[in-house]
């Protein structure tokens, strides 16, 4: 698998002002064109050929460029992409030795390269949904527990 990196755009780096602009803009249009999938866009000006999007990517750019206006960072990272151990650990916020644990146990699929343990990003999202789904339930029994006990 090749080596995929992610896109990252650190806070405060966009103008927020015209990130919010453009977000109303491609808004409105993409409600007056409900039905049109490829999207063209084209410069401020005319004369050139339109670009044409995809209407997803357009969404993502939505997406992107909201964050953007609300003055966030955003990481863009392909969904087959394979990270290392610390930037799994990183996504994860737990500390490298605790994922490296996580991955020896079975919890999180991995492959090895060489020495080095690669896991995908799929994987991961995988873990962390059953994890929160695990710990959604953990707190809803603790909360059944403390009202038939009358805490």
């Amino acid at each position: 698998m090749a080596d995929i990196q992610a896109k990252r755009v650190e806070p405060g780096t966009i103008d927020a002002e015209v990130a919010g602009r453009a977000v109303r803009r491609i808004k409105d249009y993409l409600m007056r064109h409900p039905e049109q999938t490829a999207i063209p866009v084209a410069g401020e000006h005319g004369g050139e050929d339109a670009l044409i999007l995809p209407r997803q990517a357009v969404s993502l750019l939505v997406f992107v460029l909201a964050q953007a206006a609300e003055g966030r960072g955003v990481t863009v990272i392909p969904s087959n992409a394979e990270l290392t151990t610390q930037q799994a650990a990183d996504m994860l916020n737990v500390s490298r030795p605790y994922l490296i644990k996580l991955l020896e146990s079975g919890e999180i699929p991995f492959r090895l390269v060489g020495k080095h343990r690669r896991v995908t990003y799929e994987a991961l999202q995988d873990y962390k949904r059953h994890d929160d789904a695990r710990r959604r339930t953990a707190a809803d029994e603790l909360g059944a527990l403390g009202q038939e006990l009358g805490i």
